[in-house]
């Protein structure tokens, strides 16, 4: 997504997501705020009263040695220029006690580039009463930049093309190595072999059957898919799919006599195919190859020349490269708030600003995560702190995860943003505590690793996630979430808008088996979450869960979601998932099903709508006990069967109970239950009181299921909810996908 820039050149494209931000500060009644580190940019002058607007005012126009207390610059004072002079200044305004209405930072218009992180602590704090605030001006766009612009290219040649190129010295000395590159407001691709699909592994040496501990180090191309003479062969990265994962493989070394490429780190788990249940296939996976000078032959793309210094770019048509933004990654973070035990980090907030432009470059020993991309930070980090909010913004154009809130926090609201074009995951509360095991239950070497290294601490509850929309995510970590929350309570995801994203919209739980779970009480309700997977992963699902007891799935529009090899679920409470309502969602258009029942206990399924799912519309497989209550469901299809093989196996009443459910295949054939008819499906027990009869929805195929008058859907209890109230309350619109 595009953002308006606040230079003297031309908005252009940024228009839509500057008007989007001032539609959310009105919405919000914002009147104050602030950025910081190095400014490259020129403010959108607008006229603030000075003294009712702040207490302190940052300007890229602003002068560090003056007060701060006015907001346009004078003969003998002005505005700050940094945000770190003004968090200095609050800080000794704070020391005084003479803040009992708050302290509000006002940020003018512009471009705020850092050489550091933003640092927060407990002596930055306000009250609950009086929160100290950091804002944009109003109707001005605002950007804190992790990034640096590059300047000073000039034309050359390479690989028979005019290319654009910027030497950068300290790339070459090892420092300021980037993996993403913005140029004009937008994300531009490394070289990628091939250029469209993927390769096909040949074969894997020494893989022994094991997906979860025979890791994939070194693997047999086809012919011409890796070429040994590639310039900078080492900072070639092979990206490898497997499941729910990908792999980011550096290349070690190649052996053209052999066609084997060996890398300098395992991957997570095997690079293996899936059969369509999961199960383990000695069928090498798919990959791509990633910084490829030979590659560069694409408008748009470009690389990292990383022993030379020096980045090549090729120019969109009609793109001058002399006059582009072109702007590199350098920050992990921008933002951190962070306290300590006894003494948390407390009220403070950001309205209305853009944060933009981080990297991440991962430890040498990492290829993957176990799932979400969890342990991919956040741009915005919270630790240890209290009655926080990030309000009204973006977060864009980013290397890694939007907002991260580690441990030790409560009551932390990110509300009202737009969270687009992240490297890895949205919004991320807590991690994933399972470790990788020997089959036995016992930790392997890596799993012990894995769990010394988890952050300890209280586990961060009740944080909000409400009026976002969250797209255009997992573009350099695939595997990532639009929300993930893991072992923790009492969290609201709501009324947000999720979508184009390659893995799962909205992850919750972490905690893989039935025992004592913290991720309790969580609320997942009136959420649009649609596209995703597209075909690159498999395992996912609109909305998933593991473990989380007493949380409610409700009022969610789920659709359109599709997986590579298996699992392309709506609603998915996965292995560990018990004592959990799943209601009033409106779930279609998804691979294998609406509804997938993996392993659970005490699932209670009721008055939602589940359509047009190729495979099965309800599939579940259990390990014993009573799982899933279905009852008062609209069910509505056209291919595959209502409830699925495995759903409708081993399902007495005394492990499933389905009753007073509507069910109708809109193709004129007759609705399956596994290989049963519906009668045969009621002799067995299940949906004694249940109908086979056409809903009357008004216009399904063009996704309108609100139900016609004579609709025979209240013969079985089912209460219609209005739709309408779905998604962000703000007024955002959707973000479009940038290619």
């Amino acid at each position: 997504m595009k953002h308006l820039h606040t230079s003297h050149k031309k908005p252009g494209p940024r228009k839509a997501s500057a008007l989007i931000h001032a539609v959310v500060l009105c919405l919000l009644a914002i009147t104050g705020g602030a950025p910081a580190g190095s400014v490259h940019a020129t403010p959108t002058s607008k006229p603030v009263n000075n003294a009712a607007s702040a207490d302190y005012f940052v300007s890229p126009d602003g002068n560090d040695n003056r007060t701060g207390r006015l907001a346009h610059p004078g003969t003998n004072d002005g505005p700050f220029a940094t945000i770190t002079r003004a968090r200095d200044a609050v800080r000794g305004l704070l020391k005084t006690g003479k803040h009992t209405n708050g302290v509000r930072v006002l940020l003018r218009g512009g471009v705020y580039y850092l050489d550091q992180t933003l640092e927060f602590g407990p002596e930055d704090s306000g009250t609950e009463q009086a929160p100290v605030v950091y804002a944009a001006a109003p109707d001005e766009t605002v950007i804190v930049s992790g990034g640096r612009r590059l300047v000073d290219g000039r034309w050359d040649e390479a690989n028979g093309r005019k290319v654009w190129v910027i030497d950068i010295p300290e790339v070459r000395h090892n420092r300021g190595r980037f993996r993403q590159l913005f140029v004009n407001g937008e994300r531009r691709p490394r070289t990628r072999l091939p250029k469209q699909g993927e390769y096909r592994i040949e074969s894997l040496p020494g893989y022994t059957g094991d997906f979860l501990r025979s890791p994939t180090k070194r693997f047999v191309y086809a012919p011409g898919h890796i070429v040994p003479t590639w310039r900078n062969l080492r900072d070639v990265e092979v990206v490898g799919i497997t499941r729910w994962l990908d792999n980011r493989l550096p290349i070690e070394g190649v052996a053209g006599e052999t066609r084997t490429v060996t890398f300098d780190r395992p991957s997570l788990f095997a690079l293996v195919s899936s059969a369509p249940w999961g199960d383990s296939t000695t069928t090498p996976s798919v990959y791509w190859v990633e910084n490829v000078f030979e590659a560069l032959d694409t408008p748009g793309q470009w690389y990292l020349d990383r022993p030379q210094g020096r980045l090549y770019c090729l120019p969109r048509p009609g793109e001058d490269m002399s006059k582009a933004e072109i702007i590199a990654p350098r920050l992990t973070q921008v933002v951190r708030v962070v306290g300590r035990p006894g003494a948390r980090a407390h009220d403070l907030r950001f309205e209305g600003i853009t944060f933009s432009h981080t990297e991440w470059l991962p430890p040498p020993d990492y290829a993957s995560s176990l799932q979400a991309g969890v342990e991919v930070p956040g741009a915005l980090f919270f630790d240890y702190a209290e009655r926080c909010a990030v309000i009204g913004g973006a977060i864009e154009h980013i290397g890694n995860c939007g907002v991260e809130v580690n441990v030790g926090c409560a009551d932390i609201e990110i509300s009202h943003n737009s969270i687009t074009d992240t490297g890895a995951g949205g919004v991320r509360i807590g991690h994933f505590f399972s470790w990788e095991t020997d089959g036995s239950g016992q930790l392997t070497e890596r799993g012990k690793q894995r769990k010394a290294a988890m952050p300890t601490g209280p586990h961060s509850q009740r944080i909000t996630v409400a009026d976002n929309v969250i797209a255009h995510c997992g573009r350099f970590t695939p595997e990532a979430a639009g929300v993930f929350v893991g072992d923790n309570a009492n969290n609201q995801i709501i009324h947000n808008h999720i979508y184009d994203l390659f893995w799962s919209g909205i992850c919750v739980g972490s905690v893989q088996d039935f025992g004592p779970s913290q991720g309790h009480s969580n609320i997942i309700e009136f959420n649009h979450v649609h596209d995703i997977g597209q075909g690159m992963l498999s395992d996912l699902a609109g909305i998933y869960t593991c473990s989380a007891p007493k949380s409610r799935i409700r009022f969610n529009r789920v659709h359109d979601v599709r997986r590579r090899d298996y699992g392309g679920w709506g609603i998915y409470p996965d292995q560990g998932a018990y004592d959990l309502l799943i209601q009033n969602n409106l779930v279609y258009r998804c691979q294998d099903g609406a509804l997938f029942a993996h392993h659970n206990r005490n699932i209670t399924a009721e008055n939602n709508i589940f359509a047009f799912s190729r495979h099965a519309q309800v599939e579940r497989y259990g390990v014993g006990g009573f799982e899933l209550n279905f009852r008062r469901n609209l069910v509505y299809y056209m291919e595959g069967k209502a409830v699925g093989d495995g759903g409708a196996g081993q399902c007495g009443r005394d492990v499933c109970a389905f009753d007073r459910n509507l069910y109708w295949n809109a193709s004129g054939q007759p609705a399956l239950f596994g290989n049963m008819t519906f009668t045969q499906w009621q002799a067995a027990g299940q949906d004694k009181e249940s109908l086979v009869a056409n809903p009357l929805f008004v216009d399904p195929d063009q996704g309108d299921f609100r139900l016609g008058r004579d609709s025979p859907a209240a013969r079985i209890g089912f209460e219609p909810w209005d739709l309408s109230e779905i998604g962000p309350r703000s007024g955002l619109r959707p973000v479009p996908r940038k290619e």
